[in-house]
């Protein structure tokens, strides 16, 4: 007698579109948003294209958006991190967190920072610069800075340019060097581009030497 086969379990209507997201975001990481149909995500997804249409009546932009900005909030919450204890642990801790996201979600990170694309738009680049903001907003609160000058802000949001293209190139060198050595240079980059503008900045100074004094 041959084994039952398994039952088919309908899915919900958050799971279908998770279910989608994840099809779309898999497409978008390797191809231009503009190469990829709407055909291409419900094949890739395993359904018909009337049913793509039904979760996402605006076509293959609100999909893009949509999975955009999925991507772009599970990345948020990586920052989210207890102002407890020191202020470098603290940054360590997050930076595991966005390279646990990376590694797990390669797709999705991949999909999330691919720009250039003819079907990108004010919303798609302010998705993306949100993540960008939002990682800012959650260094200067470690730092006790409430309201950072220009060369901080500078300093900050270069920092978080380098770990974006740090983590993109780790993905195509195949996740080498492994993920503790990648966040382990990257919190020593840290601190070298944030000693270097102290030199020139009094309010990055302090910031710095209250981060240092804070070395466990």
């Amino acid at each position: 007698m041959s084994p039952a086969a398994p039952a088919y379990r309908r899915l919900s209507v958050e799971e279908r579109r998770r279910q989608l997201l994840d099809a779309a975001l898999g497409l978008f990481a390797h191809h231009l948003p503009e190469d990829v149909s709407l055909d291409d995500v419900a094949e890739a997804a395993g359904v018909s294209r009337p049913l793509v249409y039904r979760y996402f009546p605006g076509g293959k932009q609100q999909l893009y958006e949509a999975a955009l900005g999925s991507a772009a909030e599970e990345l948020r919450h990586c920052f989210d991190e207890p102002h407890d204890g020191p202020m470098l642990p603290r940054l360590a801790r997050a930076l595991d967190r966005y390279l646990a996201f990376v590694d797990q979600h390669d797709a999705g990170f991949s999909a999330l920072l691919q720009g250039g694309s003819v079907v990108e738009t004010s919303r798609t680049t302010a998705i993306v610069d949100g993540v960008r903001r939002a990682a800012a907003e959650h260094i200067h609160s470690h730092l006790g800075v409430a309201e950072p000058g220009p060369r901080l802000r500078m300093t900050v949001r270069m920092w978080i340019t380098a770990v974006e293209a740090a983590s993109l190139i780790w993905l195509d060198e195949g996740k080498q060097p492994p993920a503790g050595e990648l966040r382990d240079w990257l919190m020593e980059q840290f601190v070298a581009v944030m000693t270097v503008t102290a030199a020139r900045d009094p309010q990055t100074a302090e910031a710095v030497r209250g981060a240092l004094a804070e070395r466990p």
